[in-house]
């Protein structure tokens, strides 16, 4: 069992989340080409070690929020909840 940090629910059973995938930021759609779009969408690096990446809680609050895991172990680095330690 993986105990995530909610911002707003505290800490949660993953099985209460739902995963969104790294956090990557959005291109220009002004200025982008159709190959960085198809690599916005489609590649992650998916890295072994520290990551930002995006949940969301479908069993409390239903927002979104982002965290920094370290894919390695489970590990959280800086709690979202004001006054939390991890």
């Amino acid at each position: 069992m993986l105990l995530v940090p909610c911002p707003v629910c505290g800490p949660r059973n993953s099985d209460d989340l739902v995963y969104k995938g790294e956090s990557v930021r959005r291109p220009d759609p002004n200025h982008t080409t159709p190959a960085e779009w198809r690599d916005y969408l489609y590649m992650r690096d998916n890295t072994a070690g520290w990551t930002h990446e995006t949940w969301y809680c479908r069993n409390g609050c239903q927002r979104y929020f982002t965290l920094e895991r370290n894919t390695i172990t489970n590990e959280f680095r800086e709690s979202p909840i004001p006054g939390t330690k991890l």
